[in-house]
């Protein structure tokens, strides 16, 4: 196979080159470098200890949202089925490797012909997943050839996805031809993955998995539920918040270039509506030392009063503070719960984080411009429940509009929780077509 050969003789070593030569000046490529060491040996340790099962998924993502997608069929079919996770992103490696609904989790090698059929002999997997898009050649072909299936599920594929261009569209077709089903999040996704299958390809509207996910997390959110960072008690001090009547708003999951718009924006808020300047609650994605350190920087140069998660105590007064740094992970989904308005970041950099989440609590969302990752944040936009906004100006105009207007605030929020509500049931429709197989 022609394609087969170039993938391997030039896509393969650049791949192994850039990767590497990244890695010293990244700390994040390094840990996934790292991580990827002793692959195969923790693999064989894994499986030697897992369920003697009959049948075997295994279930491969690239990170934290594609992870997300993937959990609500992991665990419809955790009983009756052995599950074996690969990842790609070291963001998502303590999370998948702690997950109570998994044999084997490691991170996947790269993508060389070697490394896939090593995987494919240890694993003997019944069913290849992929969640979204993270789709690697080799081991579609390897898997292929062994007349293993393979499914994409929550399947997306943007308009303007370089697969999709004139000279890679014959690549992808000798990739995607192998795959016996792809479970698509939208009639528009179906349609782009029609163009690199042939008509005798399964080609299915599912839906997001994630719907479900995020809704069940979201219902299951105690607004009231306590934080304690060390001895110290959030849900006590934000009690401060509500006697003040003073708003809040959360920014999630934000990189310094999303803090460059909101910052800014939060200040033209305490400008032009004083009488409803909220407080903000700022959970940047990765609360390194070296983020937080910027993040206090750049309030300092605004002005700002603020304090971070990790400062609390039980006597700290937080209705004098202007923000509040979480440096802590693993509570944005219910401080997303005590919001008034929420911004989501990932949006004025590469790619918008879980727009999701928010909505489902009926909260209204506002968000950058970078969304094409994203099809339900479009959604949202159309139906009214999120503001998409380009610049600080825009950022701060449209937290006015909802903080000076309860009612236009309350049905956002609603309208974004029913999107998220009629959404749902894509779980069950992609479990038709895995149980074909296990």
């Amino acid at each position: 196979m022609l394609w087969k050969l170039i993938y391997n003789a030039i896509a393969v070593p650049a791949m192994f080159v850039g990767f590497y030569s990244a890695g010293c000046c990244n700390p994040k490529i390094q840990e996934g470098i790292k991580g990827r060491k002793r692959v195969f040996t923790e693999l064989t340790n894994q499986l030697r200890t897992a369920r003697p099962l009959e049948k075997t998924a295994w279930f491969h993502f690239t990170s934290v949202g594609e992870f997300e997608q993937a959990k609500p069929l992991i665990e419809a079919i955790y009983a009756e089925t052995r599950i074996v996770l690969t990842f790609f992103s070291p963001s998502v490696a303590p999370n998948a490797k702690s997950y109570p609904y998994a044999d084997a989790a490691i991170y996947l090698p790269l993508d060389t012909l070697h490394n896939a059929a090593r995987l494919i002999r240890l694993v003997e997997p019944s069913l290849i997943v992929f969640s979204k898009f993270d789709i690697w050649p080799n081991l579609v072909w390897s898997a292929s050839k062994q007349s293993i299936p393979i499914i994409v599920v929550a399947g997306t594929l943007h308009a303007k996805s370089k697969r999709l261009s004139r000279f890679a569209k014959p690549f992808f077709r000798s990739v995607h031809r192998h795959i016996n089903v792809h479970c698509a999040i939208s009639e528009a996704d179906a349609a782009r993955f029609q163009e690199l299958c042939s008509p005798a390809h399964q080609i299915v509207v599912t839906g997001d998995t994630r719907y479900e996910q995020v809704y069940r997390r979201a219902i299951s959110v105690e607004p009231n539920t306590e934080f304690i960072p060390g001895q110290a008690t959030l849900g006590r001090s934000l009690q401060a918040h509500i006697a003040m009547k003073r708003p809040i708003l959360i920014a999630g999951s934000t990189y310094a270039e999303d803090e460059k718009m909101l910052l800014p924006a939060y200040q033209l808020l305490r400008e032009n509506a004083p009488e409803n300047f909220p407080h903000l609650m700022l959970v940047p994605h990765e609360p390194t030392p070296e983020r937080i350190t910027e993040i206090r920087e750049h309030l300092d140069r605004e002005k700002l009063a603020y304090l971070c998660f990790s400062e609390l105590t039980g006597d700290v007064d937080l209705s004098v503070m202007d923000v509040l740094i979480v440096d802590k992970v693993g509570l944005l989904a219910r401080l997303y719960g005590l919001a008034d308005i929420a911004f989501v970041g990932g949006s004025f950099r590469g790619s918008v984080h879980n727009v999701m989440e928010p909505a489902a609590m009926a909260k209204p969302v506002i968000f950058g411009p970078t969304i094409q990752n994203a099809y339900e944040a479009s959604l949202l936009v159309d139906r009214g429940g999120a503001k998409l906004v380009h610049t600080a100006q825009e950022l701060a105009d449209a937290m006015t509009a909802w903080l000076k207007d309860d009612t236009a605030r309350t049905t956002a929020g609603s309208l974004g929780k029913q999107l998220i509500e009629e959404n749902l049931g894509a779980v069950d429709r992609t479990l038709v077509h895995l149980q074909e197989y296990i």
